[in-house]
Protein backbone atom coordinates (compact mmCIF):
# COMPACT_ATOMS: atom_id res chain seq x y z
CA UNK A 1 0.00 0.00 0.00
CA UNK A 2 2.86 2.57 0.54
CA UNK A 3 4.36 1.74 -2.09
CA UNK A 4 1.11 2.25 -4.32
CA UNK A 5 0.74 5.23 -2.60
CA UNK A 6 4.43 6.47 -3.57
CA UNK A 7 4.00 5.98 -6.99
CA UNK A 8 0.36 7.99 -6.67
CA UNK A 9 2.37 10.85 -5.29
CA UNK A 10 4.72 10.68 -7.55
CA UNK A 11 3.07 10.64 -10.37
CA UNK A 12 0.59 13.07 -9.27
CA UNK A 13 3.23 15.53 -8.32
CA UNK A 14 4.63 15.42 -12.25
CA UNK A 15 0.89 15.94 -14.09
CA UNK A 16 0.73 18.85 -11.85
CA UNK A 17 3.76 20.33 -13.08
CA UNK A 18 2.24 19.20 -16.65
CA UNK A 19 -0.70 21.07 -15.85
CA UNK A 20 0.95 24.21 -14.71
CA UNK A 21 -0.06 24.34 -11.12
CA UNK A 22 1.57 26.57 -8.74
CA UNK A 23 5.38 24.95 -8.10
CA UNK A 24 5.42 25.83 -4.38
CA UNK A 25 2.39 23.53 -4.01
CA UNK A 26 4.93 20.86 -5.50
CA UNK A 27 7.97 20.93 -3.00
CA UNK A 28 5.55 21.49 -0.42
CA UNK A 29 3.71 18.07 -0.89
CA UNK A 30 5.68 16.66 2.11
CA UNK A 31 3.80 19.55 3.94
CA UNK A 32 0.59 19.15 2.40
CA UNK A 33 0.66 15.30 3.50
CA UNK A 34 0.85 16.06 7.22
CA UNK A 35 -1.29 19.06 7.11
CA UNK A 36 -4.40 18.95 4.66
CA UNK A 37 -7.22 16.84 6.02
CA UNK A 38 -7.99 15.06 2.64
CA UNK A 39 -4.29 13.68 2.93
CA UNK A 40 -4.08 12.88 6.47
CA UNK A 41 -4.89 9.21 5.90
CA UNK A 42 -2.48 8.48 3.16
CA UNK A 43 -0.01 10.47 5.44
CA UNK A 44 -0.43 8.14 8.32
CA UNK A 45 0.16 4.79 5.96
CA UNK A 46 4.35 5.89 6.71
CA UNK A 47 2.90 3.80 10.64
CA UNK A 48 -0.24 2.35 9.64
CA UNK A 49 -0.06 -0.07 7.20
CA UNK A 50 -2.12 -3.19 7.72
CA UNK A 51 0.05 -5.61 10.13
CA UNK A 52 0.07 -9.37 9.03
CA UNK A 53 -0.63 -11.99 11.42
CA UNK A 54 1.64 -13.23 14.45
CA UNK A 55 2.12 -16.72 13.46
CA UNK A 56 3.43 -15.87 10.06
CA UNK A 57 5.98 -13.23 11.92
CA UNK A 58 7.05 -15.84 14.64
CA UNK A 59 7.39 -18.50 11.39
CA UNK A 60 9.86 -15.99 9.76
CA UNK A 61 12.47 -15.64 12.70
CA UNK A 62 11.95 -19.36 13.50
CA UNK A 63 13.06 -19.68 9.77
CA UNK A 64 15.69 -17.24 10.20
CA UNK A 65 17.50 -18.18 13.70
CA UNK A 66 16.27 -22.52 12.89
CA UNK A 67 15.33 -22.47 16.40
CA UNK A 68 12.38 -21.67 18.87
CA UNK A 69 11.38 -18.18 19.32
CA UNK A 70 11.76 -18.82 23.17
CA UNK A 71 15.32 -19.52 22.59
CA UNK A 72 16.39 -16.39 20.50
CA UNK A 73 14.18 -13.68 22.69
CA UNK A 74 12.97 -14.01 26.02
CA UNK A 75 9.87 -12.29 25.84
CA UNK A 76 7.42 -10.72 22.35
CA UNK A 77 4.97 -8.59 22.68
CA UNK A 78 1.52 -10.10 21.03
CA UNK A 79 0.84 -7.39 18.92
CA UNK A 80 3.22 -5.52 17.15
CA UNK A 81 4.20 -1.51 18.21
CA UNK A 82 4.46 -0.71 14.41
CA UNK A 83 3.39 -1.78 10.86
CA UNK A 84 5.25 0.05 8.05
CA UNK A 85 5.54 -1.38 4.48
CA UNK A 86 8.56 -3.59 4.61
CA UNK A 87 7.87 -5.19 7.74
CA UNK A 88 6.19 -4.67 11.05
CA UNK A 89 8.14 -4.41 14.49
CA UNK A 90 7.33 -5.64 18.38
CA UNK A 91 8.84 -4.92 21.75
CA UNK A 92 10.88 -7.48 23.04
CA UNK A 93 13.63 -8.10 25.89
CA UNK A 94 16.75 -9.97 25.34
CA UNK A 95 17.84 -12.90 27.59
CA UNK A 96 20.21 -10.59 29.56
CA UNK A 97 17.22 -8.37 29.76
CA UNK A 98 17.70 -5.92 27.05
CA UNK A 99 14.66 -3.71 25.96
CA UNK A 100 14.65 -4.31 22.12
CA UNK A 101 12.19 -3.38 18.54
CA UNK A 102 12.28 -6.74 16.67
CA UNK A 103 11.53 -5.45 13.12
CA UNK A 104 10.68 -8.31 10.72
CA UNK A 105 10.12 -8.58 7.46
CA UNK A 106 6.42 -9.59 5.71
CA UNK A 107 6.22 -12.65 3.73
CA UNK A 108 6.83 -12.80 0.03
CA UNK A 109 7.58 -9.30 -0.56
CA UNK A 110 10.22 -9.32 -3.13
CA UNK A 111 7.37 -10.44 -5.93
CA UNK A 112 5.08 -7.31 -4.91
CA UNK A 113 7.77 -4.66 -4.73
CA UNK A 114 9.31 -5.82 -8.43
CA UNK A 115 5.45 -5.34 -9.62
CA UNK A 116 5.28 -2.15 -8.16
CA UNK A 117 8.41 -0.65 -9.83
CA UNK A 118 7.67 -2.16 -13.03
CA UNK A 119 4.25 -0.48 -13.25
CA UNK A 120 6.14 2.99 -12.11
CA UNK A 121 8.53 2.57 -14.48
CA UNK A 122 5.59 1.90 -17.07
CA UNK A 123 4.14 5.47 -16.13
CA UNK A 124 6.81 7.40 -15.74
CA UNK A 125 7.74 6.07 -19.66
CA UNK A 126 3.84 7.05 -20.74
CA UNK A 127 4.46 10.57 -18.92
CA UNK A 128 7.43 11.20 -20.42
CA UNK A 129 6.14 10.86 -23.92
CA UNK A 130 3.36 12.82 -22.61
CA UNK A 131 5.36 15.78 -21.35
CA UNK A 132 8.01 15.12 -24.37
CA UNK A 133 10.95 15.84 -21.77
CA UNK A 134 14.69 15.17 -22.93
CA UNK A 135 15.85 13.29 -19.84
CA UNK A 136 14.58 9.84 -18.76
CA UNK A 137 12.44 10.47 -15.79
CA UNK A 138 11.97 6.37 -15.43
CA UNK A 139 15.33 6.11 -14.69
CA UNK A 140 13.67 7.08 -11.19
CA UNK A 141 12.05 3.99 -10.86
CA UNK A 142 15.29 2.14 -11.45
CA UNK A 143 17.28 4.11 -8.43
CA UNK A 144 14.09 3.19 -6.74
CA UNK A 145 13.59 -0.37 -7.36
CA UNK A 146 17.58 -0.24 -6.51
CA UNK A 147 17.36 1.09 -2.87
CA UNK A 148 13.89 -1.00 -2.13
CA UNK A 149 15.84 -4.16 -3.36
CA UNK A 150 18.87 -3.11 -0.69
CA UNK A 151 16.36 -2.74 1.80
CA UNK A 152 14.78 -6.11 2.18
CA UNK A 153 17.71 -7.38 3.33
CA UNK A 154 18.08 -6.23 6.82
CA UNK A 155 21.82 -7.10 6.98
CA UNK A 156 22.43 -4.18 4.79
CA UNK A 157 19.84 -1.78 7.07
CA UNK A 158 22.20 -3.55 10.37
CA UNK A 159 25.74 -2.07 8.62
CA UNK A 160 23.75 1.60 7.72
CA UNK A 161 22.75 1.42 11.13
CA UNK A 162 26.06 0.88 12.52
CA UNK A 163 27.56 3.37 10.06
CA UNK A 164 25.28 6.27 10.96
CA UNK A 165 25.70 5.33 14.32
CA UNK A 166 29.58 5.75 14.32
CA UNK A 167 29.32 8.96 12.20
CA UNK A 168 27.21 10.74 14.24
CA UNK A 169 27.91 9.59 17.79
CA UNK A 170 30.12 12.77 18.68
CA UNK A 171 27.13 14.86 18.72
CA UNK A 172 25.38 14.58 21.51
CA UNK A 173 22.07 15.84 20.36
CA UNK A 174 21.45 12.96 17.95
CA UNK A 175 20.31 9.63 19.33
CA UNK A 176 21.16 6.45 17.00
CA UNK A 177 19.94 2.89 18.26
CA UNK A 178 22.56 0.37 18.53
CA UNK A 179 22.30 -2.75 16.40
CA UNK A 180 22.23 -6.41 17.78
CA UNK A 181 24.40 -8.21 15.36
CA UNK A 182 24.10 -11.39 16.81
CA UNK A 183 20.32 -11.19 16.82
CA UNK A 184 20.22 -9.76 13.30
CA UNK A 185 19.37 -11.74 9.82
CA UNK A 186 18.43 -11.09 6.56
CA UNK A 187 14.87 -10.65 7.43
CA UNK A 188 14.99 -9.94 11.25
CA UNK A 189 16.87 -6.81 12.55
CA UNK A 190 17.22 -6.30 16.25
CA UNK A 191 18.19 -2.62 17.80
CA UNK A 192 18.16 -1.09 20.92
CA UNK A 193 14.54 0.15 21.77
CA UNK A 194 13.77 3.75 21.50
CA UNK A 195 11.60 5.55 23.81
CA UNK A 196 10.64 8.63 23.06
CA UNK A 197 7.40 10.55 21.00
CA UNK A 198 6.24 10.35 17.82
CA UNK A 199 5.76 14.70 16.11
CA UNK A 200 2.80 13.88 15.44
CA UNK A 201 1.92 12.16 18.69
CA UNK A 202 3.37 15.84 20.04
CA UNK A 203 1.95 18.22 17.33
CA UNK A 204 -1.88 16.13 18.88
CA UNK A 205 -0.86 17.16 22.49
CA UNK A 206 0.01 20.42 21.23
CA UNK A 207 -3.64 21.07 19.64
CA UNK A 208 -5.16 19.52 22.67
CA UNK A 209 -6.03 15.93 21.64
CA UNK A 210 -4.33 13.06 23.17
CA UNK A 211 -6.44 9.59 23.46
CA UNK A 212 -5.58 8.18 26.74
CA UNK A 213 -6.31 12.29 28.46
CA UNK A 214 -10.22 13.43 28.32
CA UNK A 215 -8.48 17.11 28.32
CA UNK A 216 -5.40 18.53 28.40
CA UNK A 217 -4.78 21.77 30.55
CA UNK A 218 -2.92 24.50 28.66
CA UNK A 219 0.64 23.75 31.03
CA UNK A 220 0.48 20.53 28.97
CA UNK A 221 -0.23 21.71 25.70
CA UNK A 222 2.52 24.63 26.00
CA UNK A 223 4.81 21.78 27.43
CA UNK A 224 3.99 19.72 23.94
CA UNK A 225 4.69 22.76 21.72
CA UNK A 226 8.14 22.97 23.26
CA UNK A 227 8.81 19.51 22.93
CA UNK A 228 7.69 19.99 19.62
CA UNK A 229 9.70 22.88 18.57
CA UNK A 230 12.53 21.92 20.09
CA UNK A 231 12.50 18.78 18.35
CA UNK A 232 12.38 20.24 14.82
CA UNK A 233 15.42 23.03 15.92
CA UNK A 234 17.58 20.05 16.48
CA UNK A 235 16.22 18.12 13.49
CA UNK A 236 17.31 21.11 11.57
CA UNK A 237 20.38 20.37 13.32
CA UNK A 238 20.75 17.36 12.57
CA UNK A 239 19.87 17.61 8.55
CA UNK A 240 22.66 20.36 8.41
CA UNK A 241 24.94 18.01 10.26
CA UNK A 242 24.74 15.52 7.76
CA UNK A 243 24.99 17.69 5.08
CA UNK A 244 27.82 20.05 6.05
CA UNK A 245 29.61 17.99 8.24
CA UNK A 246 29.51 14.12 7.86
CA UNK A 247 28.41 13.84 4.40
CA UNK A 248 26.24 10.53 5.65
CA UNK A 249 22.62 11.44 4.98
CA UNK A 250 19.01 9.56 6.16
CA UNK A 251 17.34 8.41 3.10
CA UNK A 252 13.91 8.20 4.47
CA UNK A 253 13.77 11.73 6.69
CA UNK A 254 9.83 11.96 7.50
CA UNK A 255 8.11 12.52 10.36
CA UNK A 256 7.52 9.02 11.49
CA UNK A 257 11.21 7.94 11.60
CA UNK A 258 11.70 10.73 13.86
CA UNK A 259 11.53 10.43 18.26
CA UNK A 260 11.87 13.12 20.69
CA UNK A 261 13.44 11.30 23.86
CA UNK A 262 13.12 11.76 27.19
CA UNK A 263 16.23 13.60 27.55
CA UNK A 264 15.91 15.92 24.68
CA UNK A 265 17.35 14.46 21.82
CA UNK A 266 16.30 13.74 18.47
CA UNK A 267 16.35 9.38 17.62
CA UNK A 268 15.92 8.25 14.28
CA UNK A 269 14.62 5.11 12.96
CA UNK A 270 14.88 3.11 10.10
CA UNK A 271 18.48 2.76 8.13
CA UNK A 272 17.39 1.05 4.95
CA UNK A 273 18.71 3.71 2.69
CA UNK A 274 21.48 6.23 3.37
CA UNK A 275 22.94 8.62 0.83
CA UNK A 276 26.75 9.59 0.93
CA UNK A 277 27.37 13.43 -0.18
CA UNK A 278 30.56 14.79 -2.25
CA UNK A 279 32.52 17.42 -0.11
CA UNK A 280 31.99 19.78 -2.93
CA UNK A 281 28.22 19.49 -2.63
CA UNK A 282 28.50 20.11 1.19
CA UNK A 283 30.98 23.15 0.44
CA UNK A 284 28.02 24.65 -2.64
CA UNK A 285 24.82 23.63 -0.22
CA UNK A 286 26.60 25.81 2.29
CA UNK A 287 27.33 28.42 0.06
CA UNK A 288 23.89 28.73 -1.00
CA UNK A 289 22.25 28.89 2.20
CA UNK A 290 24.14 32.03 2.65
CA UNK A 291 23.73 33.22 -0.80
CA UNK A 292 19.65 32.87 -0.30
CA UNK A 293 20.09 34.37 3.21
CA UNK A 294 22.18 37.67 1.41
CA UNK A 295 19.76 37.89 -1.60
CA UNK A 296 23.00 37.22 -3.75
CA UNK A 297 20.98 35.22 -6.79
CA UNK A 298 24.09 35.61 -9.25
CA UNK A 299 26.16 33.47 -6.91
CA UNK A 300 23.27 31.12 -6.18
CA UNK A 301 23.32 29.96 -9.73
CA UNK A 302 27.19 29.23 -9.67
CA UNK A 303 26.40 27.25 -5.73
CA UNK A 304 23.73 25.02 -7.84
CA UNK A 305 26.49 24.57 -10.86
CA UNK A 306 28.93 22.91 -7.94
CA UNK A 307 25.99 20.72 -6.64
CA UNK A 308 25.59 19.34 -10.96
CA UNK A 309 22.14 20.55 -10.40
CA UNK A 310 22.16 23.32 -13.33
CA UNK A 311 22.98 21.22 -16.74
CA UNK A 312 26.00 22.16 -19.26
CA UNK A 313 25.17 24.75 -21.84
CA UNK A 314 22.41 26.72 -19.50
CA UNK A 315 21.98 30.23 -20.35
CA UNK A 316 23.17 30.81 -16.91
CA UNK A 317 22.14 34.45 -17.37
CA UNK A 318 18.60 33.87 -18.16
CA UNK A 319 18.54 31.48 -15.07
CA UNK A 320 19.71 34.43 -12.84
CA UNK A 321 17.55 36.84 -14.29
CA UNK A 322 14.54 34.60 -13.44
CA UNK A 323 15.54 34.06 -10.03
CA UNK A 324 15.60 37.65 -9.69
CA UNK A 325 12.38 38.08 -10.64
CA UNK A 326 11.06 35.45 -8.34
CA UNK A 327 13.03 35.67 -5.35
CA UNK A 328 13.54 39.55 -5.52
CA UNK A 329 10.22 40.21 -3.76
CA UNK A 330 11.89 38.37 -0.78
CA UNK A 331 11.94 40.79 2.52
CA UNK A 332 14.05 40.57 5.09
CA UNK A 333 13.46 40.66 9.00
CA UNK A 334 16.83 40.88 11.21
CA UNK A 335 18.85 40.17 8.30
CA UNK A 336 16.72 36.75 7.80
CA UNK A 337 14.73 36.15 4.76
CA UNK A 338 10.68 36.74 5.92
CA UNK A 339 9.63 33.60 4.30
CA UNK A 340 8.84 30.20 4.52
CA UNK A 341 11.30 27.74 3.19
CA UNK A 342 8.93 25.44 1.63
CA UNK A 343 8.05 28.69 -0.55
CA UNK A 344 11.90 29.13 -1.56
CA UNK A 345 12.17 25.74 -2.77
CA UNK A 346 9.38 26.40 -4.31
CA UNK A 347 10.37 29.12 -6.54
CA UNK A 348 13.41 27.83 -7.07
CA UNK A 349 11.73 24.35 -7.82
CA UNK A 350 9.77 26.53 -11.08
CA UNK A 351 12.71 27.21 -12.36
CA UNK A 352 14.59 24.24 -12.49
CA UNK A 353 11.66 22.52 -14.06
CA UNK A 354 12.06 25.36 -16.93
CA UNK A 355 15.35 24.73 -17.58
CA UNK A 356 15.32 20.93 -17.23
CA UNK A 357 17.73 20.81 -14.23
CA UNK A 358 18.68 17.82 -12.86
CA UNK A 359 17.66 16.47 -8.83
CA UNK A 360 20.92 14.53 -7.52
CA UNK A 361 19.61 12.40 -4.70
CA UNK A 362 21.21 14.21 -1.97
CA UNK A 363 19.44 17.35 -3.16
CA UNK A 364 15.76 16.20 -2.82
CA UNK A 365 16.85 14.20 0.46
CA UNK A 366 17.74 17.16 2.25
CA UNK A 367 14.87 19.33 0.65
CA UNK A 368 12.67 16.64 1.76
CA UNK A 369 13.31 16.60 5.28
CA UNK A 370 13.83 20.01 6.44
CA UNK A 371 10.51 21.02 4.59
CA UNK A 372 8.88 18.14 6.27
CA UNK A 373 10.65 19.48 9.75
CA UNK A 374 9.33 22.98 8.74
CA UNK A 375 5.55 21.51 7.53
CA UNK A 376 5.27 20.20 11.29
CA UNK A 377 6.30 23.26 13.37
CA UNK A 378 4.03 25.40 11.18
CA UNK A 379 1.60 23.66 11.73
CA UNK A 380 2.26 24.51 15.76
CA UNK A 381 3.84 27.57 15.35
CA UNK A 382 2.78 29.84 12.14
CA UNK A 383 5.62 32.27 12.94
CA UNK A 384 8.75 29.95 12.85
CA UNK A 385 11.10 30.55 10.18
CA UNK A 386 13.64 28.00 9.09
CA UNK A 387 15.75 29.77 7.95
CA UNK A 388 16.38 31.14 11.58
CA UNK A 389 16.54 28.40 12.95
CA UNK A 390 19.55 26.80 10.33
CA UNK A 391 21.54 30.00 9.79
CA UNK A 392 23.50 30.38 13.47
CA UNK A 393 24.52 26.55 12.44
CA UNK A 394 25.76 27.72 9.00
CA UNK A 395 27.38 31.20 10.39
CA UNK A 396 29.61 28.89 13.73
CA UNK A 397 30.42 26.55 10.37
CA UNK A 398 32.41 29.33 8.81
CA UNK A 399 33.87 30.91 12.24
CA UNK A 400 35.74 27.27 12.62
CA UNK A 401 35.93 26.22 8.92
CA UNK A 402 39.45 27.18 7.83
CA UNK A 403 39.28 25.24 3.76
CA UNK A 404 39.56 27.76 1.47
CA UNK A 405 36.02 27.47 -0.20
CA UNK A 406 34.64 28.11 3.26
CA UNK A 407 36.76 30.89 3.68
CA UNK A 408 36.12 32.72 0.23
CA UNK A 409 31.99 32.67 1.07
CA UNK A 410 32.76 34.45 4.69
CA UNK A 411 34.63 36.74 2.42
CA UNK A 412 31.75 37.71 0.71
CA UNK A 413 29.38 38.27 3.91
CA UNK A 414 31.78 40.18 5.46
CA UNK A 415 33.77 42.11 2.60
CA UNK A 416 32.30 44.39 -0.17
CA UNK A 417 34.06 44.36 -3.31
CA UNK A 418 36.64 46.85 -2.06
CA UNK A 419 37.43 44.44 0.90
CA UNK A 420 35.93 47.03 2.78
CA UNK A 421 34.20 45.38 6.47
CA UNK A 422 30.61 46.02 5.99
CA UNK A 423 30.35 46.55 9.68
CA UNK A 424 26.18 46.31 9.43
CA UNK A 425 26.42 42.79 7.82
CA UNK A 426 29.15 41.78 10.69
CA UNK A 427 26.89 42.54 13.68
CA UNK A 428 24.34 41.06 11.86
CA UNK A 429 25.98 37.43 11.07
CA UNK A 430 27.16 38.06 14.89
CA UNK A 431 23.93 38.37 15.89
CA UNK A 432 22.31 35.68 13.96
CA UNK A 433 25.09 33.37 15.19
CA UNK A 434 23.67 33.49 18.72
CA UNK A 435 20.66 33.89 17.86
CA UNK A 436 18.46 31.98 20.50
CA UNK A 437 20.27 29.21 22.30
CA UNK A 438 17.67 27.76 19.84
CA UNK A 439 19.78 24.31 18.84
CA UNK A 440 23.37 25.28 19.33
CA UNK A 441 23.77 26.20 22.75
CA UNK A 442 21.76 22.86 24.18
CA UNK A 443 23.04 20.25 21.04
CA UNK A 444 26.61 20.99 20.64
CA UNK A 445 26.69 20.07 17.04
CA UNK A 446 29.95 22.05 16.70
CA UNK A 447 32.08 21.52 19.98
CA UNK A 448 32.54 24.65 22.55
CA UNK A 449 36.16 26.29 21.57
CA UNK A 450 37.97 28.80 23.88
CA UNK A 451 37.15 32.39 22.13
CA UNK A 452 34.16 31.03 19.48
CA UNK A 453 31.51 30.93 22.49
CA UNK A 454 27.98 31.36 21.59
CA UNK A 455 27.65 34.30 24.69
CA UNK A 456 30.31 35.86 23.72
CA UNK A 457 29.39 36.31 20.25
CA UNK A 458 26.20 37.44 21.30
CA UNK A 459 27.86 40.25 23.35
CA UNK A 460 30.22 41.26 20.79
CA UNK A 461 27.41 41.83 18.28
CA UNK A 462 26.11 44.55 20.21
CA UNK A 463 29.06 46.70 20.01
CA UNK A 464 26.93 48.66 17.25
CA UNK A 465 25.37 50.89 21.01
CA UNK A 466 27.89 51.09 22.74
CA UNK A 467 27.88 54.32 22.65
CA UNK A 468 25.04 54.39 24.86
CA UNK A 469 27.14 51.62 27.01
CA UNK A 470 28.62 51.94 30.58
CA UNK A 471 32.25 52.09 30.18
CA UNK A 472 32.70 48.78 32.41
CA UNK A 473 29.94 47.16 29.36
CA UNK A 474 32.28 48.73 27.01
CA UNK A 475 35.29 47.32 28.51
CA UNK A 476 34.05 43.82 28.74
CA UNK A 477 33.17 43.74 25.08
CA UNK A 478 36.33 45.08 24.33
CA UNK A 479 38.18 42.43 25.80
CA UNK A 480 36.05 39.71 24.45
CA UNK A 481 37.17 41.16 21.02
CA UNK A 482 40.57 40.82 22.10
CA UNK A 483 39.94 37.18 23.25
CA UNK A 484 38.53 35.70 20.16
CA UNK A 485 41.39 36.97 18.61
CA UNK A 486 43.57 35.28 20.87
CA UNK A 487 41.68 32.38 20.71
CA UNK A 488 43.76 29.32 18.94
CA UNK A 489 40.35 28.48 16.70
CA UNK A 490 39.90 31.81 15.75
CA UNK A 491 42.80 31.46 12.54
CA UNK A 492 39.78 32.79 10.01
CA UNK A 493 39.09 35.69 11.68
CA UNK A 494 42.70 36.41 11.52
CA UNK A 495 42.99 35.61 8.22
CA UNK A 496 39.98 37.53 6.88
CA UNK A 497 41.68 40.68 9.27
CA UNK A 498 45.31 40.48 7.25
CA UNK A 499 42.91 39.96 3.81
CA UNK A 500 41.06 43.84 4.90
CA UNK A 501 41.65 46.99 3.03
CA UNK A 502 43.76 48.25 6.06
CA UNK A 503 43.06 52.14 4.38
CA UNK A 504 39.35 51.24 4.87
CA UNK A 505 39.85 49.91 8.83
CA UNK A 506 42.16 52.90 9.90
CA UNK A 507 39.37 55.07 8.30
CA UNK A 508 36.47 53.37 10.66
CA UNK A 509 39.23 53.53 13.78
CA UNK A 510 38.99 57.29 13.57
CA UNK A 511 35.27 58.00 12.47
CA UNK A 512 32.95 59.29 15.18
CA UNK A 513 31.51 56.14 15.60
CA UNK A 514 34.70 54.49 16.90
CA UNK A 515 35.20 57.14 20.01
CA UNK A 516 34.18 54.78 22.60
CA UNK A 517 36.69 51.73 21.06
CA UNK A 518 39.37 55.04 20.99
CA UNK A 519 38.82 55.46 24.91
CA UNK A 520 38.82 52.13 25.53
CA UNK A 521 42.31 51.61 23.40
CA UNK A 522 43.62 54.76 25.58
CA UNK A 523 42.54 53.38 28.70
CA UNK A 524 43.45 49.67 28.12
CA UNK A 525 47.05 51.27 27.05
CA UNK A 526 47.45 53.28 29.76
CA UNK A 527 46.93 50.40 31.83
CA UNK A 528 49.23 48.70 30.28
CA UNK A 529 51.99 51.27 30.62
CA UNK A 530 51.78 51.47 34.18
CA UNK A 531 51.68 47.87 34.74
CA UNK A 532 55.46 47.98 32.90
CA UNK A 533 56.45 50.86 35.08
CA UNK A 534 55.42 49.37 37.67
CA UNK A 535 57.36 46.27 37.16
CA UNK A 536 60.51 47.84 36.12
CA UNK A 537 60.84 50.62 39.03
CA UNK A 538 61.48 50.39 42.28
CA UNK A 539 57.87 50.87 43.01
CA UNK A 540 57.11 47.59 42.42
CA UNK A 541 59.66 46.49 45.72
CA UNK A 542 57.46 48.71 47.91
CA UNK A 543 54.43 46.91 46.62
CA UNK A 544 55.81 43.87 47.34
CA UNK A 545 57.09 44.38 50.46
CA UNK A 546 53.55 47.06 51.50
CA UNK A 547 55.67 49.99 52.50
CA UNK A 548 53.44 52.13 50.30
CA UNK A 549 50.12 52.09 51.56
CA UNK A 550 48.98 53.33 48.32
CA UNK A 551 49.81 50.48 46.53
CA UNK A 552 47.76 47.06 46.98
CA UNK A 553 49.94 43.90 47.10
CA UNK A 554 46.73 42.05 45.77
CA UNK A 555 45.65 44.68 42.78
CA UNK A 556 44.26 42.60 39.88
CA UNK A 557 45.34 43.07 36.67
CA UNK A 558 42.21 43.69 34.52
CA UNK A 559 41.20 41.57 31.78
CA UNK A 560 41.69 44.26 29.27
CA UNK A 561 45.23 44.02 30.17
CA UNK A 562 45.75 41.28 30.70
CA UNK A 563 44.40 40.17 27.24
CA UNK A 564 46.71 43.57 25.40
CA UNK A 565 49.51 41.93 27.30
CA UNK A 566 48.67 38.45 25.70
CA UNK A 567 48.36 40.55 22.17
CA UNK A 568 51.49 42.48 22.45
CA UNK A 569 53.56 39.35 22.92
CA UNK A 570 51.27 37.33 20.47
CA UNK A 571 53.89 36.50 17.37
CA UNK A 572 50.81 35.69 15.01
CA UNK A 573 49.14 39.45 16.13
CA UNK A 574 52.38 40.99 15.79
CA UNK A 575 52.30 39.97 12.03
CA UNK A 576 49.19 41.52 11.27
CA UNK A 577 49.69 44.96 13.01
CA UNK A 578 53.16 44.56 10.93
CA UNK A 579 51.05 44.54 7.95
CA UNK A 580 48.19 46.80 9.19
CA UNK A 581 50.91 49.56 9.65
CA UNK A 582 53.35 48.85 6.64
CA UNK A 583 50.07 49.22 4.27
CA UNK A 584 49.05 52.61 6.01
CA UNK A 585 52.59 53.85 5.70
CA UNK A 586 52.27 53.38 1.94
Amino acid sequence: QILHSYCFIFLTSICFTLSQLSSAHILSLEIKLALAPQFQALAELHERVPPFPREDAMKIIEGEFERPVSQVFSYISDEPVASASFGQVYQGRTFDGALVAIKVQRPNLLPSVLRDIYILRLGLSFVRKVAKRRSNISLYADELGKGFVDELDYNIEADNATKFLDTHSKYSFVMVPKVLKQLTRKRVLTMEWVAGENPRELLSLAKGISGSIAQLSEKQKLDAKARLLDLVNKGVEASLVQLLETGLLHADPHPGNLRYTPDGRVGFLDFGLLCEMEKKHSRAMLSSIVHIVNGDWASLVYDLIEMDVVPPRTNLRRVTMDLEDTLGEVTYEGGIPDIKFSRVLGKIWSIALKYHFRMPPYFTLVLRSIASLEGLAIAQDGTFKTFQAAYPYVVRKLLSDNSLDTRKVLHQVIFNRRKEFQWQKIAVFLKLASARGNFRQNTGALPERKGLDVSNLAEISDASSLDRATPERAMHTANLCLRLLLSRDSIVIRRLIMTANHKSLARDLISKDAAIFRALLSRALADVVCQWMVKVTALKQLRDRGDDPGLSKEAPISPVVSSLQEVVRDRRLKVIFSKFVKDLRE
